[in-house]
């Protein structure tokens, strides 16, 4: 699948085409995707947290990937692995070399990483379901995956034999 990224993780377009609408039409984008990607944390990570607090918080080894110019948002990006911690980040900076910031967070075994809603590697289907039901994505949840929010910005579970086995916060979608 391949990502796009830019403002919030979301391309200006992409942006600009789900918020002017909105504008120009007066809906509230409270409670939808955006406020879920600005409010959801998964561990003490979040969406836009700085380098340095990132540091701090994480305790395995972390392997960097080689910083990218994307054309898509003119920003720098760049994959942090901890792998003895199930957790993979995407980070970003508008410079090379700048301090990032967290554009997405993935989780896998052996993270023990819970969300904000108790959500861990592990919780089965019914309890997603069960924490997550105001956001869910009809539309974007395929067998074996539960959105919450929206594929431009939000909460991926993917599930094996009816368990978490992936989450991913952010967005994930073209």
């Amino acid at each position: 699948m391949k990502r796009v990224t830019g403002i919030g993780g979301i391309s200006f377009i992409v942006f600009a085409s789900i918020l002017l609408p909105g504008l120009v039409g007066g809906f509230s984008l409270q409670g939808d995707e955006f406020a879920l990607l600005r409010e959801e944390r998964i561990g003490v990570l979040r969406i836009g947290s700085s380098e340095r607090e990132t540091r701090k918080a994480m305790h395995c080894t972390l392997k960097r990937g080689p910083e990218e110019l994307w054309g898509a948002d003119g920003a720098y990006h760049q994959e942090w692995k901890y792998a003895a911690c199930g957790i993979t980040l995407g980070m970003v900076s508008r410079k090379k070399g700048a301090p990032k910031s967290i554009e997405s967070i993935t989780v896998s075994s052996p993270s023990m990483l819970r969300t904000k809603r108790g959500i861990r590697i592990g919780s089965t289907e019914q309890e997603v379901m069960k924490a997550y039901k105001p956001f869910w994505n009809k539309e974007e949840s395929t067998p074996g995956s539960f959105v919450a929010g929206s594929i431009y910005g939000g909460l991926l579970f993917s599930f094996e034999n009816g368990k978490v086995s992936r989450i991913f916060l952010g967005a994930a979608a073209e």
